[in-house]
């Protein structure tokens, strides 16, 4: 599990990018609140962060005419098991796109580890050098 850095999203192979689909789903379904080490930091937050990278994500998404259940850009749905929420996202998660990084973890040194990460796995991103 990994919620790659925002600022690869648009850059990320189709396959990468599908996974973060699924990931971002498995996270605002039953998955919220189940510790994993890679992505425990989104637990700290309200879940409109992670609502708001899952809408980047489907925004690239449907660039590349991939079209997910619409259904996910309802900030209360949670998947297929848990249904609608609406106590799940608190504040509004376009809130987020106004800032520069949604999860301040995704700082500088998080986008080298995930350039990084992505090349030993032999994953060729169209990002520049960093």
């Amino acid at each position: 599990m990994r919620l790659w850095h925002q600022n690869l999203i648009d850059k990320l192979p189709r396959q990468q990018l599908l996974g973060q689909h699924r990931e971002c789903c498995a996270l605002r379904g039953k998955g919220w609140g189940k510790k994993h080490a890679t992505v425990n930091y989104v637990f700290k937050y309200d879940p409109s962060r992670l609502v708001a990278y899952h809408l980047k994500v489907m925004s690239e998404m449907k660039e590349r005419d991939y079209n997910p259940d619409q259904k996910w850009l309802d900030k209360s749905y949670r998947g297929k098991t848990v249904g609608y929420d609406n106590n799940f996202c608190t504040i509004s998660p376009l809130e987020h796109f106004s800032e520069d990084i949604i999860y301040p973890e995704h700082d500088d040194q998080y986008l080298k580890e995930c350039i990084t990460n992505l090349k030993e796995k032999g994953v060729v991103c169209k990002y520049m050098d960093n």
